[in-house]
């Protein structure tokens, strides 16, 4: 079993910077990716990024070159966002991946506006 809690959310002006961060625990010697998602009212959960403990990093689209997910072994997963624009408000949610399944974060809200 992996607990995951998220912080770092809040307001910012377009432009701005925020640094979502993610604390695992309980079994994350299992765990073999991680990852934040986003998920905006009415709409399905999309990916923003992924990576593995090696390095291996995955993003969207829309957000690269401006969002840098990295993390510390997997007991902490962090997500620096920078020149945030209004259409990435929302929802980020922090996941694991294990042999077993996924584990999800309670979410954390993301608002950008001037």
């Amino acid at each position: 079993q992996v607990s995951l809690v998220e912080s770092g959310g809040g307001l910012v002006q377009p432009g701005g910077s925020l640094r979502l961060s993610c604390a695992a625990s309980g079994n994350i010697f299992s765990i073999l990716s991680m990852a934040w998602y986003r998920q905006a009212p009415g709409k399905q959960r999309e990916l923003v990024a992924s990576t593995t403990n090696d390095g291996e990093t995955n993003y969207k689209e829309s957000v690269r070159g401006r969002f840098t997910i990295s993390t510390d072994n997997y007991r902490f997963l962090f997500l620096q966002m920078d020149n945030l624009q209004p259409g990435d408000k929302t929802i980020y949610y922090c996941s694991a991946r294990s042999p077993i399944g996924s584990y999800w974060g309670q979410g954390t809200q993301v608002t950008v506006s001037s």
